[in-house]
């Protein structure tokens, strides 16, 4: 890791890679994980109970596993990383906006965890779409 204060030097840096997406790709990879995991387990538990919705099962394990493979794309620095998680993250705006507006949406979304949802993809959307961010993809 560099770490300098003096304006005229680069950046902080990790391995090549801005603090930003370090952070992003820690948190990408930290909610990836999670989503594919509970996913994963949903399903279980749908096929031996017959109970839930598999809709949103099956929702929370391809996001989950698309949140993982586009964040791999994002730490390479490939532009299928970047547009990807863009793509995701505002399915994921427009998906848990409708099921707050109670709309309808992906049957299942749990209307307690939309707003955080919402609120996380927004921020994901926000620092992808930054200038000094868009031109390390977009060249």
């Amino acid at each position: 890791m560099v770490i300098c204060t003096d304006p005229k030097h680069e950046p902080i840096t990790y391995k090549g890679r801005s603090i930003g997406i370090l952070t992003l790709t820690v948190a990408q990879v930290l909610i990836g994980t999670i989503h594919l995991l509970i996913g994963s387990g949903l399903l279980a538990a749908k096929m031996t109970s017959g109970e839930g919705v598999l809709a949103y099962d099956v929702y929370t394990v391809l996001f989950g596993a698309l949140i993982l493979l586009f964040t791999a794309f994002i730490w390479q620095g490939k532009r299928i990383g970047w547009a990807g998680t863009i793509g995701v993250s505002l399915f994921v705006i427009v998906a848990d906006t409708l099921t707050v507006l109670n709309l309808p949406s992906v049957q299942g979304i749990p209307a307690f965890a939309a707003p955080t949802e919402i609120g996380y993809s927004v921020i994901v959307t926000v620092y992808l779409l930054l200038p000094h961010v868009r031109t390390k993809f977009l060249p």
